[in-house]
């Protein structure tokens, strides 16, 4: 890429000059006035080598001009000393025909090898049977599916991993409203819908009485104890019943959001296996008992105390996650293991991860826990259009709503709109919750969101079905993209354009899609500018050709963006 090109240009030239090492920045300008790119090396080496930041810039300079590269026009001096470098006209034209090459070549433009032979395991999602696909699920999954496609695009052989509290007190809970509303059961053969809407009931029936009702939280407690243990032939027929509903409806969901798991760990499985570690370890002097519990003093490595076995002797969520990390280990091998949850529980995993490390130093040592932000909504109520609390999945049937109602004038026949509808409402949630680093928090606006103008994923999906329209229109008039050769000035779009794989780069190292989503918006905005100051399509025109091959790269790039957010590119909107 040309960005490591200049970096080692300006690594040179601080070794010609006996400059101190030092770390530096390339980066590309706020303004492309200024340049292509910029390094601040005069800056930071200045103060070091003791000479004005401006003068020692000129030093740089002489060096850098005597090895420049074809692909640099020129370099500047800026300000008090940045060094700013201008790309040639026909590093950017070959730069658009490099898209077309690659995607003609069987690989994909923007893919990198970093993650080759590499094999990885990504945990997202997590929806627990009995309760609702809320918020936090929808945040996980948009999270984790990005990553997902970013460290498959390099290189890597990625397993997504759904990690499900099948066993504890929110069974418990939910169970209790069960039977005590099992007259309301729907029948058998009633559809997934009615049935989880049902089993929604009894949990907050049970939730409820747990916090108000003595008697009714020593029933649930007892309960939780007969769910664990399998004692009760009919209380087992009922949960059995109860956790395919539940499970079933997640996977409708993940169909819609475009995820599709290759291993399922239930909490009912690793238990067991969690509580064997902790007494194993108990004896080794990682847990001591405390108050008939056993815990993780972790004051004395830096980190807090956590119970690990209650005082019945129950796994607690600590002990069967030291299970489930070593179930993944043992049957998966990772290189990297990627765990995407809510910046609530990033003190547990402290926690966690110091007691994994004194248990398995190897699990440890690849674990990558990933946090996000809180999902918070511009008008401040967490309410649904229906009066609703805000589950995940009636954001995404709300936000549905909503575009079919943006659509409904369009010339499209009803299966159009109810597909055009679900991708434009998926890219919608998924493009707000992907445009912040991972850790922050998101102000959804549910009208913004929706906006095929401006910061949205709508905006995206809509400029990727303009540019493929245009395509189809110059196919229709026989016109062909073809190099621009005869090109004299080359547009903001392909000094955009060259950047995707940089970026692509970057956000595969950092685990951060954000950075493909601002690109994208970048980009995008930079294509309906070309489009509103040039006629693509025009046999009249010489240009046409390479406006065309322009628009075919841009879709190109485009798509394979959105391909990594896990935002879908619909044919018509």
């Amino acid at each position: 890429m040309i960005k490591q090109i200049i970096e080692n240009l300006v690594k040179g030239a601080v070794v010609k000059l006996k400059l101190p090492e030092h770390s530096f920045s390339v980066e590309h300008p706020g303004d492309l006035s200024h340049g292509d790119f910029s390094t601040n090396v005069a800056m930071v080496l200045g103060k070091s080598a003791k000479i004005n930041p401006r003068e020692l810039a000129e030093k740089i300079l002489t060096e850098l001009n005597a090895n420049r590269p074809a692909e640099v026009e020129k370099i500047e001096i800026a300000g008090p000393g940045f060094i700013n470098f201008f790309l040639t006209n026909d590093f950017f034209l070959k730069s658009v025909s490099d898209v077309m090459k690659t995607e003609k070549s069987g690989k994909i433009y923007g893919s990198n090898e970093n993650f080759k032979g590499k094999k990885v395991l990504v945990e997202y999602t997590d929806p627990n049977p009995f309760k609702v696909f809320h918020i936090g699920h929808l945040m996980s999954n948009a999270i984790g599916e990005s990553i997902s496609r970013i460290i498959e695009n390099s290189g890597a052989k990625v397993e997504r991993a759904n990690y499900q509290g099948d066993v504890g007190l929110h069974v418990a809970k939910a169970m209790w409203g069960i039977l005590n509303l099992i007259n309301e059961k729907p029948v058998d053969g009633a559809g997934v819908t009615e049935q989880v809407e049902f089993i929604g009931r009894a949990y907050v029936l049970g939730a409820g009485k747990y916090e108000d009702d003595e008697k009714a939280k020593t029933e649930i407690t007892d309960l939780n104890k007969k769910i664990f243990e399998k004692t009760d032939a009919k209380l087992n027929a009922l949960y059995d019943w109860g956790r395919k509903v539940s499970l079933e409806h997640f996977e409708e969901i993940y169909a819609k959001l475009g995820t599709k798991f290759d291993h399922y760990f239930f909490e009912s499985e690793i238990a067991e296996s969690g509580v064997k570690i902790v007494e194993e370890f108990l004896e080794k002097g990682v847990f001591e008992k405390s108050d008939g519990a056993v815990v993780f003093k972790g004051e004395n490595h830096g980190v807090h105390t956590r119970v690990f076995l209650n005082s019945q002797g129950l796994p607690t969520y600590e002990a069967k996650e030291l299970g489930l990390n070593k179930k993944k280990y043992d049957l998966i091998k990772p290189d990297l293991s990627v765990i995407v949850t809510a910046n609530e529980q990033s003190d547990y995993f402290k926690v966690l991860l110091k007691a994994i490390s004194l248990i398995y130093p190897k699990i440890a040592e690849i674990t990558k826990h990933v946090s996000h932000g809180m999902l918070r909504f511009a008008s401040g109520k967490m309410g649904s259009r229906k009066g609703n609390v805000i589950t995940g999945e009636s954001l995404l049937n709300d936000v549905e709503e909503m575009v079919r109602g943006k659509i409904a004038d369009r010339e499209l026949n009803d299966s159009e709109k109810k597909k055009i509808s679900e991708q434009v409402s998926v890219g919608a949630i998924k493009y707000s919750i992907l445009k912040q680093s991972s850790g922050s928090d998101i102000i959804y606006d549910f009208e913004k969101s929706i906006s095929f103008e401006g910061d949205s994923g709508p905006y995206l999906q809509y400029s990727f079905v303009r540019a493929k329209s245009i395509l189809a229109k110059a196919k229709a008039e026989g016109i062909k993209g073809e190099n621009g050769e005869n090109i004299k000035e080359v547009s903001v779009l392909e000094k955009i354009l060259y950047r995707f794989p940089e970026v692509v780069d970057r956000a595969g190292k950092e685990l951060e899609p954000h950075l493909i989503s601002t690109y994208l918006v970048e980009l995008a905005g930079a294509f309906n500018s070309y489009y509103a100051k040039n006629q693509i399509v025009n046999k009249d025109d010489s240009a046409s050709s390479y406006r065309v091959l322009l628009t075919e790269a841009f879709s190109i790039v485009l798509k394979n963006g959105l391909n990594l957010l896990g935002i879908p590119q619909p044919g018509k909107m």
